[in-house]
């Protein structure tokens, strides 16, 4: 593996089939490759071992990378037989030095002839690393064209060689935002990178605060640049930039940039505050390119000033061993580690030489990397070093992938270059890293998505310093899209921590004491009640003068939609949502006659069913009644989609599924009318109404009226489906969750079609009214249509002027009304003479039995009936002798030979002492 080391700003891995790896990394300065570097690269390739030359926090990642090749190679069931292997280069933050690096891996070893290799060490498969926007581009110019994968969590490229070792930036653009408003700072400043990807981070971000209704207070750029080139340069911008953030109100700011932005930032943040200039009351808000990486001098420098900042992270976690293997270095035991000594000596002001100086003591190895500030070093890994370790994973698995998916889309490429694994090109490798999906040593999946980003999101963190400056990052929140909805932001106030200047005087009952609180971060404050918002002239739109508010003015500033005013037209109170449900009594007595109604449903198709061979059941067509009972059924439980939170679902289904199955049950009401009038008319003789007299004819007409009634339905979804609403005007206080019909011309028409199909069914059952048959049901349904048309015309005028929670429950009552209208005018009367035809039958038999017997004692005594069956049939037969056989019960008593015969003799035993 090559790796580049303290720079830091991109690794290159390659692998080694067979064989050991050399672990060398080459050193700087080596006369091998001399006389190119010094004539065309100038003196920044010979970087002398000074105090400036190291960025010592960049080792932890080359420390990382070490460890995952080692863990790797340990792994006999990751890569079997194969060695990783690994070198580092270093780009100096400079253009030219990498584009030599990346050109000298195309090269043999120590020879800079790009495209001419003869190297069997040198056998590279991919390259990771490009912590640095501008570099990791740089790369993958020339990368790009021999398609070689590079992996790294810097930068963006349209290059399909370009795989991220982060997640989108979206998730941070979003997070930025909804960290902003949930802390109601609306008055904010932006400091970036003057650069490509600061440009773009300014555009984007500017845009999403704009209509979030954030405003910046300031945006300044930063200079880019080395660490130590062209300082002079750069001090007239960043002294722009520094007095623009000290002389605004706003107190967070948002930080975009590299590591060399946070360097120089530190830098004159420590030097304001050392010269008592001004004092820094800001909340940093730093996104995820951004690092403390301080160099050697550095370490000593103040980190108060960014104490309680909150920072964007990529996702981090620790890794077994990692910690162990940090602090069990020693500079004495550094083996093939090149830079260990190096990074000693600059972190710690020693010298392994046998002459100390005056300013400086012998390294003793007894050193401990806890004691260092986490600005030069963090024995947490932290996020750019898990990435690293990642992505050495990611290429490892793709290899794996590679040498033994048996997929048959692969079997080509892997039967080319199984056995010759040295002729295995880089570019055959893309496949499998699209595809590379495995937990890490963390328990924790590492997988990529189609833009080839990281699936995951970033953690927001709390930086916590201490007086010497060290710090800790307490991870507070997360941001992540791909999160369920409600679940992409979080972010727990208890427990973070701000700055010591943002205090307020709190009283616990017993004593005072300093509480530190949110800071606010608004061009104005909230005016006070009474007041009013007086817009600045030539201000932006969140800064305002408090006006006070003059009695009887002529205008006033209105409450928000989903807000009304108090009584004192003071202060706008936030409307409550109101829909129709299960837990008020309303909804609850609803559902009641709901449920109830299907049950009488229920038994009526019991009985039905129980003495479907009797002539009351099968001359009423009886396949046509049991689906006449069904849709009434239906009908009943409809009222039940209703009483539910309104969605987009439901306002779908209700109107339909309503309007649908009601055509059903009036459908099956007009074939039986039908059906009876045919049955009449074709007794004629010669009449040739016979040959539609049958099952037949009842089954078109229900089929034929319900095809239509769905068609109406279908083109009612197709052009104006119904769709759940806010009404936020038509009560007062509250914001009415409704369906909205969509189009109330098509709810009418399917209201339209029913009324048609109930009238045409009332005027042909009240013409065949007087046709004499025993079971001649044309009175009923006249009845019951004469009350379903009643009920849905009255409907009308109700539910137009009926306003929320009241109009659907005028559209459930209407239903329920209509439904037992059909129900009790048509199906209980047959109902009563099928349980009737029972007692009597039990009556002629006890009437024969006191005949013979000659039994002086009471019929009660006598059968032994149960009292309610006894005064059905007291009612029964009594009927039958006051009312007349036109009317009802008269025509039950009438209908039935039994009773008709022997009523007179059940009396007289009725009325026996």
């Amino acid at each position: 593996i090559y790796l580049l080391a303290p720079g830091g700003a991109f690794e290159l891995l390659g692998w080694q089939a067979l064989g050991p790896s050399n672990g060398s990394a080459p050193r700087r300065g080596d006369s091998n490759r001399r006389p190119f570097d010094r004539q065309a690269l100038g003196q920044n390739a010979l970087v002398s071992n000074s105090h400036c030359s190291v960025v010592p926090k960049y080792y932890q990642q080359i420390l990382a990378l070490v460890f995952a090749v080692k863990e790797i190679n340990k792994n006999s069931n990751l890569l079997p037989n194969v060695t990783l292997g690994f070198h580092i280069f270093d780009c100096y933050f400079s253009e030219r030095m990498t584009y030599w690096a990346t050109l000298e891996l195309l090269s043999t070893h120590y020879r800079f002839v790009p495209n001419y290799q003869c190297d069997k060490q040198k056998n590279l498969r991919a390259v990771i690393g490009g912590l640095d926007f501008e570099i990791s581009l740089h790369m993958a110019a020339i990368l790009g064209v021999y398609k070689i994968p590079q992996v790294r969590d810097a930068g963006q490229s349209q290059s399909t060689s370009f795989y991220r070792m982060v997640p989108n930036e979206a998730h941070q653009y979003t997070g930025i935002v909804e960290l902003l408003l949930h802390f109601g700072w609306t008055w904010v400043g932006l400091l970036a990178a003057d650069s490509e990807s600061g440009e773009k981070f300014m555009e984007i971000l500017q845009t999403l605060l704009f209509q979030r209704g954030i405003c910046l207070a300031f945006s300044e750029r930063t200079p880019k640049g080395s660490y130590f080139e062209e300082y002079y340069e750069m001090i007239p911008q960043w002294l722009q930039a520094y007095l623009a953030i000290a002389e605004s109100k706003a107190s967070a700011v948002v930080v975009y940039g590299e590591a060399k932005s946070m360097f120089y930032l530190q830098l004159w943040l420590a030097a304001g505050e050392a010269e008592n200039v001004t004092s820094m009351e800001k909340v940093w808000i730093m996104t995820a390119q951004l690092d403390f990486s301080a160099v050697a001098f550095q370490m000593s420098q103040s980190m108060q000033p960014f104490h309680g900042s909150i920072c964007f992270t990529v996702h981090s976690n620790e890794v077994q061993g990692f910690k162990t293997l940090l602090r069990s270095l020693n500079p004495f035991m550094a083996g093939e580690d090149g830079f260990l000594q190096l990074f000693w000596l600059q972190t710690f002001y020693c010298f392994f030489s046998k002459s100390s100086t005056e300013f400086s003591e012998p390294c003793t190895g007894l050193e401990k990397l806890d004691s260092l500030p986490s600005s030069g070093f963090e024995m947490s890994m932290t996020g750019h070093s898990y990435s690293i370790y990642n992505a050495v994973y990611v290429v490892a698995h793709a290899l794996h992938d590679a040498m033994y998916r048996s997929r048959a889309k692969d079997r080509g490429i892997v039967r080319r270059w199984r056995p010759q694994l040295q002729k295995f090109q880089p570019w055959q490798l893309h496949p499998f890293l699209r595809s590379v999906s495995f937990n890490n040593s963390a328990g924790e999946e590492v997988s990529f998505s189609e833009n080839r980003e990281l699936e995951a999101g970033f953690d927001i963190t709390n930086l916590v310093t201490f007086p010497n400056n060290s710090f800790i990052r307490m991870k507070v929140g997360w941001m992540n899209l791909d999160a369920p909805p409600g679940k992409e932001f979080s972010i727990n106030e208890d427990k973070m921590v701000w700055h010591r200047s943002f205090h307020q005087v709190g009283h616990d009952f017993r004593k005072l004491q300093l509480q530190c609180v949110p800071p606010l971060s608004q061009c104005n404050k909230n005016c006070p009640s009474g007041t009013r918002r007086k817009k600045k002239e030539g201000e932006k739109f969140c800064c305002y003068d408090c006006a006070p508010c003059s009695e009887d003015m002529n205008d006033c500033v209105g409450c928000s939609e989903d807000h009304y005013p108090n009584r004192n037209r003071t202060q706008c109170i936030p409307k409550s949502i109101s829909f129709l449900t299960l837990e008020e009594p309303l909804g609850m007595s609803l559902a009641f006659g709901s449920v109830f109604s299907s049950l009488l449903t229920i038994l009526s198709l019991a009985i039905f069913m129980k003495h479907q061979d009797t002539p009351i059941v099968r001359a009423n067509n009886r396949d046509l009644t049991y689906v006449l009972l069904l849709s009434l059924l239906l009908c009943f439980l409809c009222p039940l989609i209703f009483l539910s939170r309104p969605d987009r679902v439901t306002c779908l289904v209700r109107q339909m599924a309503f309007g649908v199955v009601f055509t059903v049950t009036v459908s099956c009401v007009l074939a039986k009318t039908i059906t009876v009038v045919l049955a009449f008319m074709a007794t004629k003789p010669g009449s040739r109404m016979r040959k539609w007299v049958g099952k037949r004819l009842a089954s078109a007409i229900v089929l034929t009226c319900t095809i239509i009634q769905a068609g109406i339905c279908t083109v009612w979804l197709g052009t104006s489906p119904p769709f759940p609403h806010f009404d936020k005007h038509s009560v007062t206080g509250e914001i009415i969750l409704e369906c909205n019909e969509g189009s109330a011309a098509m709810f009418y028409c399917v209201l339209g079609y029913m009324g048609l199909l109930a009238t045409v069914s009332f005027v042909v059952a009240f013409l065949a009214r007087k046709l004499p048959d025993s079971f001649n049901e044309a009175k009923f349904i006249t009845f019951s249509m004469l009350l379903f048309c009643s009920v849905w015309i009255s409907f009308v005028p109700v539910y137009l002027s009926s306003k929320g929670k009241h109009m659907v429950a005028v559209e459930i009552f209407s239903i329920l009304v209509s439904s037992d209208g059909l129900l009790g005018s048509i199906f209980f009367p047959k109902c009563y003479i099928i349980i009737l035809r029972w007692v009597s039958y039990l009556l002629s038999v006890s009437f024969f039995q006191a005949k013979h017997t000659q039994l002086p004692q009471p019929l009660l005594i006598r059968l032994g009936f149960p009292p309610i069956i006894f005064l059905a049939a007291l009612l029964c037969t009594c009927s039958a002798h006051i009312l007349p056989h036109e009317n009802i019960m008269g025509y039950f008593a009438k209908s039935l030979p039994e009773l008709k015969i022997y009523y007179d003799h059940s009396i007289l035993l009725i009325l026996m002492p």
